[in-house]
């Protein structure tokens, strides 16, 4: 029998009086963790930032990426379909929307302070596909991907070295 149970998802808690993490943390909200947004095109996701950390290049093939930053500071950016590049620095209580399946980043620039922010996805599935482990965290030869970036296979399997240490 469902209940109120079923839409109730307590995954968030975790946030609550615990220490800030160490490096770049998501903390998501999808239908993979919580089964009642099944059909309801709608997601959520707490993204931590330690300083000077990261959330690399990547894409969500299913959904635009609506952030809004809760404390610190970020610098953000997306690259259109013509390969132009848009940024901004963002300040706590700053929204920036990142189009669907775009290639878009956020780096906490700060070297002390934190940042903390959350993102809306317009489906309960919008995926996520990292870059840099989907080029160099796979099997795709390093032939082919230092053909493909102009280089030599010692650089790609340097690259791939970064990804695994």
């Amino acid at each position: 029998m469902v209940d109120g149970n079923f839409f109730t998802y307590t995954g968030m808690r975790v946030l609550v009086n615990e220490d800030f993490p160490t490096n770049f943390t998501v903390l998501k909200a999808s239908m993979a963790e919580f089964p009642a947004l099944n059909g309801q095109s709608v997601s959520y996701a707490v993204l931590q930032y330690p300083a000077g950390s990261l959330n690399p290049p990547h894409t969500h093939p299913r959904s635009a990426e609506l952030l809004f930053l809760v404390d610190g500071n970020l610098e953000v950016g997306f690259v259109d379909t013509t390969n132009k590049l848009f940024t901004q620095s963002l300040q706590a209580g700053d929204m920036f929307i990142f189009p669907k399946g775009l290639v878009h980043y956020q780096y906490n620039a700060d070297p002390q302070n934190v940042a903390i922010a959350i993102s809306a996805f317009g489906s309960a599935n919008a995926g996520t596909v990292s870059l840099p482990k989907t080029l160099f965290a796979t099997d795709i030869d390093d032939t082919i991907l230092a053909k493909s970036f102009k280089t030599d296979v010692a650089t790609i399997q340097a690259l791939k070295a970064g990804l695994t240490s």
